[in-house]
């Protein structure tokens, strides 16, 4: 596949992605609770995840390969958590574009920074004017639909 359809495909998630929050929301105003709301979803995604692994595999899951991976690699499914218990809490009091703005610029300091210092077994690529330029816009932007 070329690029461009992995990009026009990770808009198309993006999409799904933003439609999350305010259901999830929705879900936690329901049943009283938004960390109820946030396992909720996260079991759901769990059995989403378990059938697609039915039909593609899983890869090699075992004691010797799962001991292998660095401790720290599993705070991708904490982070998750985090993630999906704050746009639960947070989307409706900002709406969802604040909510996705602030978060992509959240990310995109935060993925400078990474790749910065080389963290996680990234390649080092060091911060440069442009690249301060480019969050500096996006958290222009973020003020701009704040107060939009």
């Amino acid at each position: 596949m070329q690029v461009v359809t992995y990009m026009v495909a990770a808009i198309v998630v993006g999409a799904l992605v933003a439609a999350q929050p305010p259901l999830n929301a929705m879900l936690a105003r329901s049943i009283g609770s938004a960390y109820g709301a946030t396992a909720i979803n996260i079991i759901v995604a769990l059995m989403t995840i378990l059938a697609i692994i039915a039909v593609f595999g899983a890869g090699t899951v075992n004691r010797e390969t799962l001991t292998a991976v660095p401790w720290w690699a599993y705070l991708a499914g904490f982070f998750g958590a985090i993630f999906v218990a704050a746009g639960v809490i947070i989307a409706p009091v900002t709406g969802a574009l604040v909510f996705f703005v602030c978060l992509i610029a959240g990310q995109l300091i935060g993925s400078m920074l990474l790749d910065h210092f080389g963290a996680f077994r990234l390649e080092v690529r060091e911060i440069s004017i442009w690249r301060v330029i480019g969050v500096v816009l996006v958290l222009t932007g973020a003020v701009m639909v704040s107060r939009g």
